[in-house]
């Protein structure tokens, strides 16, 4: 079979490969369809952040079962998201369902093969059915709209509530989004692209250019001085995460989502701040599948593209065969890019011209 391998840095062979080996006792095979790029892997092909080579990336990823799942629970030609992370079956949080909290998991894309490759084996309870009415490429978004869901529900939404987001790309985006389903009543998205700040307002949300003043700032002002009850860092700065600590009013919850990519320096007047507004800073990783069926996951299925949209999100979709340009693009940023996916398998390339024509971010001028 063929797979995108991430050779060394900048590096990626399109080549055939061996099929996939079990994971674990209750492995099933599946076709590849559609994978989803994630910051992280732009920075494992750039600059080799990762667990080293050879690697096939990918952990944003939605497949079609090829045969039963060992249970029976799920047949052949089930349309499925993969969770990616795999956890020790010892560990005790993989006893309490906490299986990102725990050690020496092992993850698709990152510690183990992904999904650039055209079949793989995933453990059974990492398997997650699509509703019939959704796309391929809105499964390839399950993952990232986990993430999001995950991080805000660490913040109680009391009555009446208000959020900055600051970050308007697809995780932000997504974070934006669940704050509106599960109740914020005033959403703020803050960022200095002005295309990512017009989906954000096609989305119906209020927005500041974080390029005019500091985001905290503005924020403050346009609550008069009061701040809002959950400010959530999506941006993976420093800088806006000392914004989001300062644009939250008393008692508020901070919510650290993105992954910072440098070190942040807490002065004594934000330290004031955290104390004397009795602030609660969160930190938030990955998401939950348990318990079945009730898990975050389940409720990402029953809301991508109905409540949450995802698809006006995708700017790009490419063939696996780009991998190599595509990713140096990426890595580059040669291009304006939202979200890219690859389109793996014939299903979901057949998906890709509609999706597309219909997508908010793909027919941004840039």
């Amino acid at each position: 079979m063929k797979a995108a391998v991430l050779r060394g840095v900048r590096d990626i062979e399109i080549t055939e490969v061996p099929q996939p080996e079990p994971v674990g006792v209750d492995s099933t095979l599946v076709r590849m369809d559609a994978v989803g790029v994630c910051g992280s892997d732009v920075l494992r092909f750039g600059v080799g952040k990762g667990y080293g080579f050879p690697l096939v990336l990918g952990h944003e990823m939605v497949a079609t079962l090829v045969e039963d799942s060992p249970s029976g629970r799920h047949k052949a030609g089930a349309r499925v998201a993969l969770f990616p992370c795999i956890p020790r079956p010892e560990d005790p949080m993989t006893e309490i369902g906490e299986f990102a909290l725990g050690t020496e998991y092992d993850y698709f894309g990152s510690r183990r093969d992904g999904g650039l490759q055209e079949y793989l084996r995933v453990p059974e309870r990492n398997l997650f059915p699509l509703r019939d009415d959704m796309s391929l490429i809105e499964g390839a978004l399950v993952e990232p709209a986990g993430v999001a869901l995950h991080a805000v529900r660490k913040a109680p939404i009391t009555p009446n509530a208000s959020a900055l987001v600051i970050g308007a790309g697809p995780i932000g985006l997504f974070a934006a989004q669940w704050l509106r389903v599960l109740g914020a009543t005033r959403v703020i998205v803050a960022d200095i692209d002005g295309h990512k700040r017009a989906l954000a307002d096609e989305l119906g949300f209020e927005t500041i250019d974080a390029g005019a003043g500091p985001s905290d700032q503005q924020v403050l002002e346009a609550t008069d001085g009061r701040g809002v009850d959950i400010a959530v860092e999506a941006s993976g700065l420093a800088l806006t995460f000392l914004q989001a600590i300062g644009a939250a009013a008393h008692s508020g919850h901070v919510i650290l989502l993105g992954d910072l990519s440098d070190d942040a320096v807490l002065s004594k007047e934000a330290v004031s701040r955290i104390l004397r507004r009795e602030l609660v800073l969160h930190g938030t990783w990955n998401a939950k599948i348990t318990p079945h069926g009730h898990s975050e996951w389940d409720m990402v299925i029953a809301h991508l593209g109905r409540t949450v949209i995802g698809t006006d999100l995708v700017s790009h979709i490419v063939d696996m065969a780009d991998a190599q340009s595509t990713f140096t693009a990426l890595a580059d940023r040669a291009r304006w890019s939202n979200k890219t996916i690859f389109a793996v398998s014939d299903a979901a390339r057949a998906e890709a011209a509609g999706v597309l024509a219909g997508s908010f971010s793909a027919g941004v001028t840039r």
